[in-house]
């Protein structure tokens, strides 16, 4: 089958802003990263996080903003754009996670994940793109997640905000592919991570950062459009996600026990 982007084997040189690197998966793709050659800027809202996975990342550029804020990206994108002279690839990482059931969901706890967790997208893309596509080349790369597949139980909020993210990189993909700017779709399982540390159940096929990471430069390197891990978990919520409804929600109550 044909690669849906070109395939990225060679990091030397990659010139990439991680938004959101400050722990988890996005400081182990930056160690990663940095190992393999890349030049990277590492960004996130909490500057003395952000320097402490500096401190352990020799070369690692900080550019501390707060993604949620419209009104820092010209000056993050601007700064980020002179440190590595051109950005080659910008992964979307930022992210916050509020667990909560349909009786449980804030209006305004929602909009401030959305704004973080979507809009700080389209924000990032605007100062970006112009440049990617002037020059006909480049890649983005949304991380979403596999809660975006479906409604499931406690992701009345976080789930709402990745089955945008998922959407959205279907419709950037369509418009950018053709101009020569690659788009991935990343879409994680259950990984230990700050934000996922506080969840009250057994997360199956539960991943370190670390194997995040090499996940998704295995992708990368395969060129894939769609980037998921670990695979068999999200195999089954792919699976799932496209029975009837009739079917699905049986099948999830059972499975969750809620």
């Amino acid at each position: 089958m044909a690669r849906l982007n070109p395939p990225i084997t060679d990091w030397q040189g990659k010139r990439v802003w991680l938004i959101g690197a400050s722990s988890g998966i996005g400081a182990a793709l930056a160690s990663q990263l940095l190992a393999r050659g890349a030049r990277v800027v590492l960004s996130a809202r909490d500057g003395d996080r952000l320097a402490t996975v500096a401190a352990g990342l020799p070369h690692a550029h900080c550019l501390a903003f707060d993604a949620a804020q419209a009104s820092a990206w010209p000056a993050a994108a601007t700064a980020a754009h002179t440190t590595l002279g051109g950005l080659d690839l910008v992964v979307f990482l930022a992210a916050r996670y509020d667990p909560c059931r349909a009786w449980e969901a804030d209006p305004a706890v929602a909009d401030q994940a959305f704004q973080t967790n979507v809009l700080s997208i389209y924000r990032g893309v605007a100062e970006i793109l112009p440049g990617m596509l002037q020059s006909g080349q480049g890649g983005i790369a949304l991380v979403a997640s596999v809660s975006g597949y479906t409604g499931l139980p406690q992701a009345t909020i976080y789930g709402a905000t990745k089955a945008a993210l998922i959407n959205l990189a279907e419709s950037l993909y369509f418009d950018l592919a053709p101009k020569g700017v690659s788009v991935y779709l990343v879409n994680p399982g259950f990984v230990a991570t700050p934000m996922t540390a506080g969840n009250p159940f057994t997360m199956p096929e539960l991943i370190t950062p670390e194997q995040a990471a090499t996940a998704m430069l295995a992708g990368f390197a395969r060129g894939e459009f769609e980037i998921r891990f670990p695979r068999r978990f999200t195999r089954g919520l792919r699976w799932l996600s496209r029975l009837p409804y009739r079917w699905r929600f049986p099948l999830l109550h059972k499975v969750t026990g809620l």
